[in-house]
């Protein structure tokens, strides 16, 4: 066991660097090296070294006399370098077994490496001559490597993700969030931003108006939220607005007014999707609002934050990082049949262009390359990797900055009376027990299990007969066997909410 660490187009000073390879010194007690590359100024290896094999030239990153412009770190054991050092003839300057990587490497190339290595083991291999790194892992990870990279050229890598300097990867996701939003700006119609008093989208507000102020924009920034009587996001929106300094608007609604949209809702979604269905409600009336009293166009949100940053509260119940990091793929893949249709239709619906900067390919695929362990919820917070970014940046109040997760269509009512338990007491009284013993034959594909999705289902089947397909499966919550998609009906959420 050792620890291997390097970066490739850091513009951080030595100090920064050294700090930040110190942090898996526990993986190599015997030996430490830190040596920068020969004329590349930006690129650097560290080495913890735990001696096991060749005391003496063990050390690593591993350079042999006839291949100078190879430079390899590596940790694990090859169990057939002796074999192949044999078969091939090739001349060993060392006795560690990781060296048959650079003889390998130098013969066939990288594929016919790999193919040929049995073992566990991680590297980095440096080909200078070539201007390449290559990064090379044992199937199952038995010897661990992370990495971290931007399109920009910037490259780190690590046995931990602890090894990585944190605020590298904050400052490189305030950058590409702050681009994602730049780019969004093209357009000759006003743009205004839902807030919801949320994470995601009083980031997105608050970047957004600063944007808009440096591109030299005349208008203000007209920011807008819903809800019921005792809305938490209302408040949480409002104190927002006065943070930032936005034209702020809040649109107030009452049961019967969501209730009485629900037919329009659906036939704008096309789906009977429930969570998508609840959520839609609020979506599709301030959007109605911005084109009937506004002439703000262009309409910035927060949504895709949730599925690539872990931001919904049963992640907190995900059995690994590696569990939690196929989820997030899986819902960012899905997206198109919940939360980015809603987004879009119910918009679309008044005429408004919705924009998403969280999806933004750039920010969103850093994201995605970092670690596993460091997008996972930290400290019972869920999205705290999101949060520490903008820690010491004043966007947004700190009470909104780690305000715990709300979906919008709970945050829209009061805690005491729900949205989801509001449409569930009407619905009661729309679709009694004999419709249900048949629903299985009426609608036996996605057949629905509760009176409130039976609802939501005849209507769309009014809208679009025989079209069910088009929703391959309902939206529901992982790991915590839960029976509704709302996440009031959480253990999280009510010790949270009590909290």
């Amino acid at each position: 066991m050792c620890g291997i660490w390097a970066l490739f187009g850091s513009d951080d000073c030595l100090s920064v660097q050294c700090l930040s390879a110190m942090k898996i010194a526990h993986r190599g007690p015997d030996a430490f090296r830190f040596e920068n590359v020969n004329g590349y100024t930006n690129c650097c290896f560290g080495f913890h070294r735990l001696a096991v094999v060749d005391q003496l030239f063990g050390m690593q990153p591993i350079r042999v006399k006839k291949y100078p412009y190879l430079w390899l770190c590596y940790n694990g054991e090859i169990y057939n370098h002796k074999e192949m050092q044999q078969h091939f003839e090739f001349e060993y300057q060392t006795k560690v077994d990781g060296e048959i990587i650079l003889h390998l490497y130098d013969k066939g190339g990288i594929e016919q490496t790999i193919c040929m290595l049995d073992g566990v083991f991680a590297f980095i291999l440096l080909d200078t001559a070539n201007k390449k790194v290559f990064l090379g892992r044992d199937t199952y990870g038995v010897r661990p490597l992370f990495k971290a990279m931007t399109e920009d050229g910037f490259l780190a890598v690590c046995s931990e993700a602890k090894g990585f300097e944190l605020e590298t990867v904050k400052s490189n996701l305030r950058i590409l969030f702050d681009n994602a939003i730049k780019k969004r700006l093209m357009t000759d119609r006003r743009i205004g931003c839902l807030l919801s008093g949320g994470l995601d989208s009083s980031l997105v507000a608050a970047t957004l108006l600063k944007q808009l102020k440096e591109a030299q924009v005349q208008y203000p920034l007209q920011t807008f939220a819903i809800g019921m009587e005792d809305s938490p996001d209302l408040l949480a929106a409002r104190k927002v607005a006065n943070h930032i300094g936005s034209e702020h608007h809040e649109v107030l609604f009452n049961s019967e007014e969501g209730i009485q949209v629900l037919d329009e809702v659906i036939f704008s979604l096309e789906t009977y999707d429930i969570t998508t269905v609840r959520a839609s409600v609020g979506m599709y009336l301030i959007s109605k609002y911005i084109r009937k009293n506004t002439d703000s166009v262009v309409i910035f949100s927060g949504e895709g934050s949730d599925e690539l940053t872990q931001g919904y509260i049963y992640f907190h119940k995900a059995p690994s990082p590696d569990k939690a990091e196929e989820e997030s793929e899986r819902l960012l893949k899905e997206l198109y049949l919940f939360d980015v249709l809603r987004a879009d239709r119910t918009t679309a619906a008044h005429g408004l262009e919705l924009r998403v900067p969280f999806l933004d390919h750039r920010f969103s695929s850093y994201y995605l390359s970092l670690p596993p362990e460091m997008r996972v919820p930290k400290n019972g917070i869920e999205k705290h990797l999101l949060r520490e970014t903008f820690e010491d940046s004043n966007l947004i109040p700190k009470e909104i900055l780690w305000r715990p997760k709300e979906a919008f269509s709970d945050g829209i009512t009061s805690v005491k009376n729900s949205w989801f338990k509001i449409l569930q007491e009407y619905v009661e009284h729309q679709v009694d027990d004999a419709m249900m013993a048949a629903a299985a034959q009426k609608f036996p594909f996605n057949t629905p299990k509760t009176k409130e999705g039976y609802y939501y289902r005849q209507i769309f089947e009014r809208h679009y007969p025989g079209r069910a397909d088009w929703l391959t499966h309902y939206w529901m919550p992982k790991w915590i066997n839960a029976t509704d998609p709302s996440a009031r009906t959480l253990t999280h959420y009510k010790s949270a909410a009590k909290a």
